[in-house]
């Protein structure tokens, strides 16, 4: 299963069944487990841990040092989960101790060429990586998120489950769940209602989120009051939790 061209050194450990290309390289403190294929001249560096049947494709450079001048050679690392497909290109950087020393990665991840992923990053599970995607460090993006083709998201920030921004936008405020952002600088461009469908969300659901929607978008109410009438929705619906929370754990103000 490994191509006699790859180069991998002998402090990697590799699974029994793990494919790895001609010209591929992989450092020492790799890990990747079962099923992973890695495609030709990808290169891998360590420490970091690569889990279960993800697809790593060619000239992909995942778990290299960080961009930041700070960094000294600390042992950071990168953590990527299973089933995640990584295209052509795509740059993920290990972690800082500026933060927790570590870029997080979940499951089943669909990250396309050339997107980029800095030191520190915490990614959830289902997220979409249109292609030129990039996040600056330190930000964080919930589950089922989907970055439209070249997103820039600024440092710190965070994208709540659910949100969607279209091609080109400029992130530097936090999105909530369930949000459609556009444009440079990004604002809000209204409710995901198509993605909230395709994930099979209630029609009593989308009532309730396009209330809530309207509470924060369109009520003329600041932050706090539209926040404390959001909370009032909770036991109509447990999905608005969801976004109350993340209003609660807001670091850059949000896309409004």
């Amino acid at each position: 299963m490994i191509n006699p061209r790859a180069v991998i050194d002998p402090a990697a450990s590799l699974a029994a069944d793990v494919d790895v290309g001609p010209f591929a390289v992989i450092g020492p403190d790799v890990v990747i487990d079962s099923g992973t294929w890695i495609g030709p001249h990808a290169v891998i560096n360590g420490p970091s841990c690569i889990g279960r049947e993800n697809r790593i494709y060619p000239f992909a450079s995942i778990g290299d040092a960080p961009q930041d001048k700070k960094y000294a050679g600390e042992p950071t690392r990168l953590e990527l989960g299973d089933r995640n497909v990584i295209r052509e290109f795509v740059t993920i950087n290990r972690g800082t101790t500026q933060d927790e020393g570590v870029t997080r990665i979940g499951d089943d991840n669909w990250i396309m060429a050339y997107a980029h992923i800095a030191h520190d990053c915490q990614v959830g599970n289902q997220v979409v990586f249109s292609n030129g995607a990039s996040l600056a460090g330190h930000v964080s993006v919930d589950d089922f998120a989907i970055l439209g083709g070249f997103t820039l998201v600024h440092q710190y920030c965070s994208i709540g489950a659910y949100a969607f921004s279209s091609f080109g936008s400029v992130i530097s405020k936090d999105v909530p769940p369930f949000i459609t952002v556009t444009g440079n600088p990004a604002h809000e461009q209204g409710l995901n209602t198509e993605g909230l469908k395709r994930h099979g969300f209630s029609e009593a659901s989308r009532t309730v989120l396009r209330q809530s929607y309207r509470l924060l978008y369109r009520s003329n109410l600041s932050l706090q009051e539209a926040a404390d009438r959001l909370r009032e929705l909770n036991d109509e619906n447990g999905d608005v939790a969801m976004l109350t929370d993340f209003l609660s754990r807001q670091r850059r103000g949000l896309v409004r």
